[in-house]
């Protein structure tokens, strides 16, 4: 049945319209992770030569003691970024299927996934030169392998159990940060902590059994409450709350776009999917700190990189992934007399406000260099007359449909859809603005790159009502193939 189950998937994957960009966006993703595989090899050496020659320090030790903080940033990381397991098996709750069967098949992928057994990459290297270079025992080692590798599925079973307990994670995250700087202040040593219980696991026989214990008891817990909740009127099912009227009056003075500005307000405040993309959006505006990383991000074009992020972390998470926002519905609309003009422009203000309000809530970067902000400004000004229609014009091509019904927490619902033409779009948007900024401030100043950003901003200003007529076209053109992939949900 597992095997029915995985050619069924493929065949959905075969059969999609939408083939051609999911393949590629496949073979995208297959290079970044040959990327983060080679990233994580290289890791492993590092850090097992630099402790051994540079620190002249146990391996074992400087990897213990650090690694608390980084089981409690993959924690954090996947409750916002991975979904859950029950977000594909929907259409087999019809069919003549157990649901223990398909529980089974969600639990059994997991295992597969590259964000549990990945940490391989890094693991396997990091412990052979243990073995082979520096002599450690093979015994302990393997224990250490083991414990190490069960914390991360320990991570993931438990983040299933977190589902929707935000109150929960948010408590737990802000006593760890604060734990943090108590350390970074030196009241309390909690790496001294993190290192007496990792490295227990090569120590101490017997003690890497906890986590493959712990993990047991979360993957028996996760696979009762999936089995539990496994009904497409329960677990499944819409969020159910108390219904009330949510409208911002004076947006009502705008018309047809403030109707649509005030549905958008009600997306950002209703939706996990939404929500996460306005958390995405706020992260962003620490994108800068970056700057103190080392050289590679000193330069003129790496800085307007980050300029451009600071400010348009929201636009770019945001705006990129209409209409898909309203993919549940999109059917529907496209029957009414919807002015496509209206619903972009109100899409547009959102975005430009949150880039706004983003360029002003950024000035705390003047106390690292007046010159770092006025870059971060630059950007800014580019991001509001240029990269907000070029974000909506790459959104007409990502067909990618968002269900705001399920409990998924990563941006969008799911995976974004990438083919050619965003690729091409994101030449202006990122390559542009980085080439102008550098090639002015090294032959002028800094003040004539900032306005050479402005005018580019300014003249996307004066031509918005052309610039619409072309996306307008755009979309009208893309809107049957887009309805077509929006019927999947």
């Amino acid at each position: 049945m597992y095997g029915k189950l995985l050619k069924l998937e493929l065949q959905s994957f075969f059969r999609n319209p939408q083939f051609g960009a999911n393949l590629a966006m496949k073979i995208l993703m297959g290079f970044t992770y040959m990327w983060l595989g080679f990233s994580l090899v290289a890791m492993a050496f590092g850090l097992y030569f630099y402790s051994r020659e540079e620190l002249s320090a146990d391996p074992v030790r400087i990897f213990s003691k650090y690694f608390l903080y980084y089981a409690v940033a993959d924690l954090v990381i996947r409750y916002f970024m991975q979904q859950m397991p029950t977000q594909n098996i929907k259409p087999f709750l019809s069919q003549n299927i157990s649901k223990k069967t398909l529980v089974n098949y969600t639990i059994l992928k997991i295992f597969f996934n590259f964000f549990n057994w990945g940490y391989l990459l890094f693991m396997l290297p990091f412990c052979g030169l243990l073995i082979f270079h520096g002599g450690f025992s093979v015994i302990k080692v393997l224990m250490f392998l083991t414990g190490i590798m069960f914390v991360f599925y320990f991570n993931n079973f438990l983040n299933i159990l977190l589902n929707k307990k935000n109150a929960v994670l948010y408590a737990v995250g802000a006593i760890v940060a604060a734990i943090g700087v108590a350390e970074y202040y030196g009241y309390i040593k909690l790496s001294d902590y993190s290192e007496q219980i990792f490295y227990s696991f090569y120590q101490i026989p017997g003690m890497f059994l906890i986590p493959v214990l712990l993990t047991a008891l979360t993957a028996y817990l996760a696979y009762r409450n999936i089995l539990a909740n496994f009904y497409l009127d329960r677990g499944l099912e819409m969020e159910k709350e108390v219904g009330k009227t949510e409208n911002i009056e004076f947006l009502n003075r705008f018309g047809t776009t403030g109707t649509f500005i005030n549905n958008d307000i009600r997306l950002l405040k209703r939706s996990k999917a939404a929500k996460s993309a306005l958390f995405a959006g706020i992260m962003f505006l620490f994108y800068g700190l970056l700057y103190f990383s080392g050289k590679a991000y000193s330069t003129d074009f790496m800085r307007i990189f980050l300029g451009l992020f600071v400010t348009g972390g929201f636009l770019f998470m945001f705006g990129q992934r209409v209409p898909a926002w309203d993919s549940s519905y999109y059917q529907l609309m496209m029957t009414q007399n919807v002015p496509y003009k209206d619903y972009l422009k109100a899409k547009w203000s959102v975005v430009v406000l949150a880039t706004i309000i983003s360029m002003v809530l950024a000035v705390f970067y003047v106390f690292i260099s007046w010159e770092f902000y006025l870059t971060i400004f630059a950007a800014g000004l580019y991001n509001l007359g240029v990269n907000s229609y070029l974000t909506l014009l790459a959104g007409a091509y990502n067909k990618k449909p968002i269900d705001l019904n399920s409990r998924a927490k990563s941006f969008g619902g799911g995976a974004n859809n990438m083919n050619m033409k965003v690729v091409l779009i994101m030449v202006p948007q990122m390559v542009l603005p980085m080439a102008v900024f550098a090639a002015v401030k090294y032959f002028f100043s800094l003040e004539m790159a900032v306005a050479s950003l402005a005018v580019l901003g300014l003249t996307g200003f004066l031509l918005r009502d052309k610039i619409f007529d072309l996306i307008v076209k755009t979309y009208k053109n893309q809107k049957y193939s887009t309805i077509s992939a929006f019927k999947k949900i």
